[in-house]
């Protein structure tokens, strides 16, 4: 074909991780471990919630929230990765691509609406301790989560879809990518990008920045009423509260940060380092969030002792 030839793919090739194509099978081990772990770690905190009745609070099923988001982002690209360093499956069909690419980000989105609805949680239960019930009912858990994946569907559900009525041509079928990534598709089309780049951009400034300005507002507020306590002791055990989920907001935004700053400027970066870190994002949160929670978590911690060692009794 000519430089100038275009194509309408019916499937796309997935390189995995470019430049490392010796490595595909050691890589596999702790990729295939890491997955294992995020599955294990999210089901075990789904699992512990389900049987503590103490655990029945709005934090607790916000977590659970975040914890079945991890694991259908884990699983939107873990698989396909996997399968490309054991068995050589390159190839992902055209409907399948933009498929993962709504997943990879709607499930994206939904996660960190999932931790404005937390900061809220947070937020209400310091600082409107008397109506913290009230306010954050079953019913209104229920509605937040509702809203924030109805917010993803809105958010994401355009990017695919104007792939597919823009964008029929492309110069190569080769994405240099271990998942169908929007930018990794949009730039190989031939026809006018401006429109989808415009479109990627506003919706991560509208998700990452607006999200993370309101989490930290919410955070000035209970910071400003934690310190209106009387006794240092008081103000340690209420911040405590909050430790795990400015945790868990850490974990999820400085990975997708770092990849973004580098996919932007990191220009002579190597093409592996972009593409690990692009996967490490996906992988990191669902691990570590369960870890997180286990740890800093009186209740969850008891029970899973109790089911590791059944002669103790949770408290």
């Amino acid at each position: 074909m000519s430089n100038n030839a275009c194509l309408v793919p019916t499937s796309f090739w997935l390189t995995g991780i470019p430049g490392l194509e010796p490595l595909h099978v050691w890589l596999s081990i702790p990729f295939s471990s890491m997955y294992l772990v995020a599955v294990v770690g999210n089901v075990t905190i789904l699992a512990v919630v389900k049987i503590e009745r103490s655990l029945h609070q709005p934090m607790y099923y916000f977590l659970c929230m975040l914890a079945i988001i991890d694991l259908i982002l884990s699983t939107s690209t873990m698989p396909k990765l996997l399968a490309i360093f054991w068995f050589g499956a390159h190839s992902i069909g055209w409907e399948a691509c933009l498929a993962q690419m709504f997943f990879i980000h709607c499930f994206a989105t939904v996660e960190s609406g999932i931790f404005l609805a937390m900061a809220f949680d947070r937020y209400v239960a310091i600082c409107d301790p008397l109506h913290h019930t009230t306010v954050l009912t079953n019913g209104v858990v229920s509605h937040l989560g509702m809203a924030a994946l109805l917010r993803g569907v809105l958010y994401i559900g355009p990017l695919p879809l104007m792939i597919r009525l823009r964008l029929p041509l492309y110069r190569t079928q080769i994405i240099s990518h271990s998942y169908c990534e929007h930018m990794a598709v949009v730039t190989l089309a031939c026809g006018d990008t401006a429109v989808n780049n415009l479109y990627g951009m506003g919706i991560g400034f509208l998700v990452l920045i607006l999200d993370s300005l309101a989490i930290t507002a919410s955070y000035v507020m209970i910071l400003r009423a934690v310190m209106g306590l009387a006794t240092p002791e008081a103000r340690l055990k209420t911040l405590g509260t909050c430790g795990s989920h400015i945790c868990a907001i850490l974990v999820f935004y400085i990975p997708i940060a770092v990849s973004s700053l580098t996919h932007r400027f990191g220009h002579h970066v190597p093409p592996h380092i972009h593409i690990l870190l692009a996967n490490f994002y996906l992988l990191i949160p669902p691990i570590l969030n369960p870890v997180v929670y286990a740890v800093r978590t009186k209740q969850i911690r008891e029970r899973l002792l109790h089911i590791l060692k059944p002669g103790i009794q949770p408290k």
